[in-house]
């Protein structure tokens, strides 16, 4: 097979890259090369400012997209070999696929407290979430460890089962937000189980009718993952949460006969029986699924594939995006990688655009999504919005706080520094996300303003009309 485009991974870097092709190179022959039938798409997408974007993701059979894109071929296969001197491609069934230009977008692994242990699961893609729903269902206990963007969406979601949080900070969803922050979310811990609002967000859901191999995995869940899923045991309507700190697993031994079938020792001296384990302690990228026959990867400390400004490997004509890769550019001062679905998404659509351009001869302009961190999730209900240096990144201490917190509805921190705003986070309904942008974006001394920089009766605006 041949194309001039060969994209691999059919998860949101992988179909962001074929969607950015199919709109500046419409009629080259583009192939995606997917462990999995199902393929994700960005659905839904809302720009809150002119660099922030909320959106969902969907899962769409393979054979949809064909008459979306007609110059798009899907293989299901994985990808195992890459003669870059030939530009050839090698999958696991032998196929061979000659290219001109090839981007990696095959993601990450969860890492796993232990291997191989049928009481522990990792959550990463759509299969191990349906493990969990129907191990939920019939659970009374359940250990949840990490203290990141899945683990905190989990403990929100589980109902009618008990759950102990082990997280190795001081704090909770210390992946994200400070102490104050995570202050703030714990009247939704001491309340859960209680009836609250939710809203409903309806979604197409499809099965993947295919041989399932466990050491293969889908494209990661993406936003909004846990909406097309029950975490919840019907039997039962308690849900109590105990949080154990600045603990890691030390043991997990499994017990016939006994109360529960798998007990999780913690560093702290502290055992707990439990019906299963979430392991749910970040990502390593899969830079060693994939072989080179004529060179190597330069591989960052992080193991992601180390990419430029171009998204270009040190192999020639061989770009990667999304969570397989790191950034080794010099980057704008306001930004920072973190692998999350909007940067899979950034990375997957300007990696395509590179390409485009390098094929037409072009010289290509960064995208300006990179010159500041952006990004937009829910925890506890709540939306959360991080901008810039939202946790002071950067910075050392060489910067001052300033705090706005209604209980139970908003919490905003802005980090500013010299009288110059460099991040915020905001939780709720803050309607400040255009404010804070143009703020750290246009680097205004907001000195003179003061606490009304955060008043809720003064329009900011007006200062800079």
């Amino acid at each position: 097979m041949e194309a001039t485009y060969v994209i691999v991974g059919g998860g949101i870097a992988g179909m962001s890259c074929v969607e950015q092709i199919a709109i500046f190179d419409p009629d080259a022959k583009v192939i995606l090369v997917s462990a999995s039938p199902l393929i994700k798409t960005v659905t839904r997408i809302t720009p809150l400012t002119k660099m922030l974007v909320e959106f969902s993701v969907e899962e769409k059979p393979y054979q949809d997209l064909s008459s979306i894109y007609p110059s798009l071929s899907i293989i299901i296969d994985t990808a195992v070999n890459i003669n870059s001197s030939d530009h050839i491609l090698t999958t696991a069934s032998g196929t061979k696929i000659k290219y001109q230009k090839l981007c990696l977008c095959s993601g990450a692994s969860p890492k796993i407290i232990t291997n191989r242990n049928e009481f522990v699961i990792g959550i990463r893609d759509t299969d191990s979430a349906t493990v969990l729903q129907n191990k939920v269902k019939t659970a009374r206990r359940v250990v949840v460890v990490g203290n990141g963007g899945i683990a905190t969406e989990l403990i929100h979601e589980i109902q009618g089962v008990d759950i102990i949080w082990a997280v190795k900070d001081k704090h909770i969803s210390a992946a994200f937000v400070d102490p104050g922050a995570a202050e703030f979310f714990q009247h939704r811990l001491l309340k859960k189980g209680e009836e609250e609002e939710t809203t409903t967000i309806k979604t197409l859901k499809y099965t993947a009718d295919f041989n399932k191999n466990t050491d293969k995995l889908g494209a990661a869940l993406g936003p909004h993952w846990h909406d097309n899923i029950s975490l919840t045991n019907a039997d039962r309507n308690t849900s109590n949460i105990t949080v154990e700190y600045a603990v890691e697993v030390k043991s997990v031994v499994a017990k016939d006969n006994d109360e529960w079938p798998v007990f999780v020792e913690l560093t702290n001296g502290k055992t707990y029986g439990c019906d299963f384990i979430v392991s749910a302690t970040g990502v390593i990228p899969n830079s060693e699924t994939i072989t080179v026959e004529d060179g190597n990867f330069e591989i960052a400390d992080d193991k992601g594939i180390k990419v430029n400004s171009k998204m270009e490997t040190n192999i020639k004509d061989i770009y990667a995006a999304g969570d397989i890769c790191t950034a080794s550019w010099d980057p704008a001062f306001h930004w920072l990688q973190m692998r999350l679905w909007t940067q899979a998404r950034q990375m997957g659509a300007y990696s395509g655009k590179c390409m485009v351009d390098a094929v037409a001869g072009e010289e290509t302009t960064q995208d300006f999504c990179f010159e500041m961190f952006t990004h937009v999730t829910r925890f506890f209900g709540y939306k959360v919005i991080l901008l810039g240096l939202f946790n002071g990144q950067k910075l050392g201490t060489d910067y001052e706080i300033m705090l706005r917190v209604t209980k139970a509805k908003e919490f905003i921190k802005l980090v500013i520094r010299q009288g110059k705003l460099q991040g915020a986070i905001l939780i709720g309904d803050t309607d400040l996300e255009e404010m804070c942008e143009n703020l750290i974006l246009n680097q205004l001394d907001v000195s003179h303003l003061g606490e009304d920089l955060l008043n809720p009766d003064v329009d900011v605006d007006d200062y800079f009309d």
